[in-house]
């Protein structure tokens, strides 16, 4: 017997998108490809399914638990997509290792994780974002960033900030006390986790100076405008963290250049959820939403492990998340425009057609009814469907 309930139903942390929310998450992708283009980033399209070694390469136990895994016909293990940068670093290194850089991908793509769905977060998502890969200058981390405000300008958005940090930064702090790996790992998870009870508990079990617990205890607090460098200047003694915060001067000027400096703020504290960042990351929020609309930052070392060494940077957007934060802020996404619908008497159905062709070719909405209607009929249907105006021949 056929249960209902689950042929009725669609998988958990999956969803429908009905006509008009579909026509609002359609509106931005659109805007989004146009601006990605505009700045001359060239489309992508990545398979859904990878093999399951590309997507995890040396984090798979990390990552293995959010991955949705299966098997094909040869046994091999493949995965879904969890996120766009490790596929396009495979296309670079396999099928475009020749073409001339610096290379300028975009995509707009479902990405699937095996998580808890909340607000914000499914199992099934969509993204937007660019890679810009074979440059490791501050220039190229200014475009990702400045590109990533304009993105979420284009999409309507008005009020978001920027919070901007450099991993090396952080590393650079936990190094010049000579913390272990083991140490630098947990404080960095909790770092990313935002647990700062699990901070403070680590930092207050090293055997380290008082002068040395107070600066470590200072890096998830050490957030705000450009004075923040000059303050964090002061707990880095190492030249590592200096070239970080140097790197973050570098990119906070490229950006007043854009005329976008408004929008960021540093949080040097900033670790994000993928191993592979080892620069500048980003994440940006919007008030009333507790995650991130997007991210990104530099990962100049992944394109290695698939056997090309190419520095690169990039973002991603969460198309479902802009679509939510409009909705906060009552601008709402874009609607279709529905401008026409022709109804028409018995024995007018080819005039009808010729009229619903005519106002296509000048770029109209036209829909055209399927049967003989009355003008009141035509009319009421008009009026549910949502057309601006009504063609009734007779």
């Amino acid at each position: 017997m056929v249960n209902e309930k689950q042929v009725l139903g669609i998988p958990y942390g999956t969803r429908d998108f009905l006509p008009t929310e579909a026509a609002g998450k359609r509106a931005i992708e659109t805007k989004l490809a146009a601006l990605f283009a505009l700045w001359g980033y060239d489309e992508v399209v990545t398979p859904t399914i990878e093999y399951f070694d590309t997507l995890t390469m040396d984090s798979g136990r990390q990552l293995a638990p959010q991955l949705f895994k299966l098997f094909d016909k040869g046994g091999k293990t493949l995965a879904l997509r969890h996120e766009m940068t490790t596929p396009i670093a495979r296309v670079v290194a396999s099928r475009l290792k020749d073409a001339p850089l610096p290379l300028k991908l975009s995509y707009i793509s479902s990405v699937f994780r095996s998580e808890q769905s909340q607000m914000g977060r499914q199992c099934e998502f969509y993204q937007a974002g660019v890679e810009l890969i074979g440059s490791a200058s501050a220039t190229a981390d200014a475009e990702v960033l400045a590109l990533a405000i304009q993105s979420l300008l284009r999409a309507g958005l008005k009020d978001f900030s920027v919070c901007l940090g450099q991993v090396e930064f952080v590393t650079g702090i936990m190094q010049q006390y000579r913390l272990d790996e083991q140490t630098q790992q947990t404080l960095k998870e909790a770092l990313e986790q935002h647990d700062l009870v699990a901070y403070d508990a680590t930092v207050a079990s090293l055997d380290l100076a008082a002068a040395a617990k107070q600066n470590l205890r200072q890096l998830p607090v050490l957030s705000g405008g450009e004075e923040t460098l000059q303050q964090a200047y002061a707990s880095a003694l190492g030249e590592q963290s200096r070239r970080a915060l140097d790197n973050l001067s570098a990119i906070y000027h490229l950006l007043a250049s854009y005329g976008l400096e408004k929008y960021v703020r540093f949080d040097l504290g900033l670790i994000r959820d993928f191993s592979y960042y080892t620069g500048m990351v980003f994440e940006v929020y919007t008030a009333g939403l507790g995650f991130p609309l997007a991210g990104g930052g530099r990962y100049d070392h992944m394109l290695s492990d698939f056997g090309c060494a190419c520095p690169a940077t990039g973002f991603a957007l969460g198309i479902e998340r802009v679509l939510l934060a409009l909705e906060r802020q009552g601008i709402g996404a874009p609607e279709p425009a529905k401008d026409v619908y022709i109804g028409y008497s018995a024995g007018q159905e080819a005039a009808a057609v010729n009229r619903a062709t005519s106002l296509r070719s000048e770029g109209k909405v036209a829909e055209l009814a399927l049967a003989p209607q009355t003008k009141a009929e035509a009319e009421a249907s008009r009026h549910a469907k949502g057309y601006a105006t009504l063609v009734y021949l007779e």
